[in-house]
């Protein structure tokens, strides 16, 4: 089966390469060809952005998709933008991330014990994917949720992260079951589910040992209007580290 860092670089690799989706890869070209007068002279990723991490993370932080000038310029998800600077000096004060700020791909940032990702891995015009774009993404989410195995607390930042994860059995979907509405701070014990390799050794397997955990997107208008608050942050960050020690 290989090594889980193996198996998230090769799932890195698929989803760098990506372009299922014509009007996102239209859209991550013509922001990296069009680029404000505060990043006219670099060079722009305009890929699919992998996750990336920690392989053992206990943590995985799920957002919605790169932003056109952030991640889509960076090449690394939440780097370079506002909802980056403030999940990043989360991480920090909580001991994930090295450092409190990420401005590029080769800036020192590292994680220790959570994995970052996003439901959609390429930036969306107005920041609105589409449903079909999002489970059209969902593959790549799935992969890395199965090769983190490790992972015992997802965090879904925003009710589209929620809704994609609720979508997948890896997130806790039930497809026959009442799903709770979206809110701030929503815990959810995740299902029994059981993954086998292609050599039919199990690979993944869970029995309620996941939970859910929802927070509110750090996006700058949440973040400005005070609906997302540090101090909210820190408290479900403090809770995931309880659930995944």
């Amino acid at each position: 089966m290989g090594s889980t860092a193996a198996r998230l670089e090769q799932i890195g690799r698929d989803v760098a390469n990506c372009s299922l989706c014509p009007r996102l890869t239209a859209w991550r070209h013509d922001a990296a060809s069009n680029p404000p007068v505060s990043h006219f002279t670099e060079r722009y990723w305009a890929r699919p952005l992998p996750g990336f991490g920690d392989p053992n993370a206990r943590l995985v932080v799920v957002g919605l998709a790169p932003a056109a000038h952030g991640g889509n310029r960076t090449g690394r998800m939440f780097t370079g933008d506002r909802s980056g600077d403030f999940l990043f000096a989360a991480l920090h004060r909580a001991g994930y991330a090295n450092q409190a700020l990420s401005r590029s791909l080769d800036d020192g940032l590292t994680l220790s014990g959570a994995w970052v990702t996003a439901a959609v891995r390429c930036a969306p015009p107005a920041n609105k994917p589409t449903p079909q774009e999002r489970d059209t993404c969902a593959c790549y989410l799935s992969f890395e949720l199965r090769a983190l195995t490790g992972a015992r607390v997802l965090l879904a930042l925003g009710a589209f992260a929620y809704e994609a994860l609720w979508r997948l059995p890896e997130g806790g979907g039930r497809p026959k079951g009442k799903r709770e509405r979206f809110s701030h701070g929503l815990e959810l014990p995740l299902p029994a589910a059981r993954w086998l390799a292609d050599d039919g050794q199990v690979l993944l397997q869970t029995g309620g040992s996941r939970t859910l955990l929802c927070s509110y997107h750090p996006s700058q208008r949440n973040v400005f209007t005070g609906l997302l608050t540090a101090e909210m942050f820190d408290k479900l960050l403090a809770r995931a580290r309880e659930l995944g020690a």
